[in-house]
C-alpha cells in the first residue's frame, strides 16, 4: 500500500520536503516509491466498458467493498460517460446518480472517494457530501471549477483532451503531442497555483484515448516524464481503451485485461504513480511486482 499520511509533524517536516506528496482534504499519500490504486465506479448507462453495470445501488456498494478489499486507495465515482460520442448528461441527472453513492462510500475512513466530473455544480455538490478528489477530464478550464476548489482543500485530477467527447477523436492533430500536453499542464499548474491552489493537491493526466490518435497514445505512454511538470505526479488512465484492441487486431472488450496490465507495469516504470483501473486486484499485484524489481 502506498504510505498514507493523515497527520505531519514538525520533525517529519524536513525530510517530507523532498518528497513527493499528494494531499487531498484529509488524505495525503508519499508517491515516491509506491502507486497509487484509483478504481473505476461508473454509476452511468452508457460507459464504455462498465456502463449499466453500477445503477443499482447494492450493486454499487458491493463493487465498491470489493475493490476496497482488494486494495483500492481511491473509488472514482463518475455519472456521466466521457467515451467518444457519449452523450451530455445534465447536472441535475449527474448529481442524483452520483451523490446518493458518494454518501454511503465515504464514510469508509481507509479509502478517498474521488468524482469525476466537469461540472462546477456536481463537483460542488461532491465536496458536500464528503470526497476528497475533483477529477474534471476537461482540466479545470471553467473558472467555475476553480472556484469550487479553491474554497476547497479538495485533491485535484487536470487532465488533457482534444476537443470534447463529442468529437475528440475525429481528427485530433498535434505537431510534437508530448510537449503540447507539456505546455498545457504548465498553464494549467501556473493558473492554479496563482487562483490560490495548494501545487501539492494538483496532479496531471495526459488524457489516452482523449482526442488522441493510436500513434500520440504510444507515444505518451513512451515518455511520461517528458510531459511532468514541476515534478508533480502523472496518473494514468489507460484501462481497456481502445488502443489496445487497435493494437492486437481485437475488438473484444473481454480480451482487453491482460494488455492493460502489461501497460499499467510500463507506465510505472517509466513514472506514472497512479492508475486509473477497472480491474483493482490484478493492478495492485502488477505493480507490487514492478516496483520490487525496481526497488531492487
Amino acid at each position: 500500500m502506498p504510505k498514507l499520511m493523515t497527520e505531519c509533524n514538525p520533525a517529519e517536516d524536513e525530510s517530507q520536503s523532498s518528497r513527493v506528496l499528494w494531499k487531498a482534504g484529509k488524505f495525503s499519500w508519499d508517491l515516491d516509491d509506491t502507486a497509487l490504486v484509483m478504481a473505476i465506479l461508473n454509476v452511468t448507462p452508457d460507459s464504455f466498458s462498465d456502463g449499466g453495470l453500477h445503477l443499482d445501488p447494492i450493486d454499487t456498494l458491493s463493487a465498491a467493498r470489493r475493490f476496497i478489499e482488494e486494495g483500492a486507495d481511491i473509488l472514482d465515482v463518475g455519472g456521466e460517460s466521457t467515451r467518444p460520442g457519449a452523450a451530455e448528461v445534465g447536472s441535475d441527472d449527474e448529481i442524483s446518480r452520483v451523490i446518493p453513492v458518494i454518501k454511503k462510500l465515504v464514510s469508509n475512513e481507509a479509502v478517498a472517494v474521488s468524482i469525476d466530473t466537469c461540472k462546477a455544480e456536481v463537483a460542488a455538490a461532491g465536496l458536500a457530501a464528503g470526497v476528497a478528489i475533483v477529477n474534471d477530464v476537461t482540466g479545470l478550464q471553467d473558472p467555475a471549477m476553480i472556484d469550487v476548489c479553491v474554497g476547497s482543500d479538495c485533491g485535484i485530477v487536470v487532465m488533457h483532451m482534444q476537443g470534447n467527447p463529442r468529437t475528440m477523436q475525429k481528427s485530433p492533430t498535434y505537431e510534437d503531442v508530448v510537449s503540447e500536453i507539456g505546455d498545457f499542464f504548465e498553464e494549467r499548474f501556473e493558473t492554479l497555483v496563482s487562483a490560490g491552489i495548494e501545487s501539492e493537491r494538483i496532479v496531471f493526466d495526459p488524457g489516452i484515448g482523449f482526442g488522441k490518435s493510436l500513434r500520440h497514445n504510444l507515444e505518451l505512454l513512451n515518455r511520461v516524464e517528458d510531459y511532468r511538470v514541476h515534478d508533480r505526479p502523472i496518473l494514468m488512465g489507460l484501462s481497456r481503451k481502445s488502443l489496445i484492441g487497435k493494437l492486437l487486431g481485437d475488438s473484444a472488450m473481454s480480451r482487453r485485461e491482460f494488455p492493460t496490465q502489461a501497460l499499467t507495469s510500463l507506465t510505472r516504470q517509466r513514472g506514472a504513480m497512479i492508475h486509473r483501473v477497472h480491474q483493482v486486484r490484478e493492478a495492485v499485484q502488477v505493480l507490487r511486482m514492478t516496483e520490487a524489481v525496481l526497488g531492487s
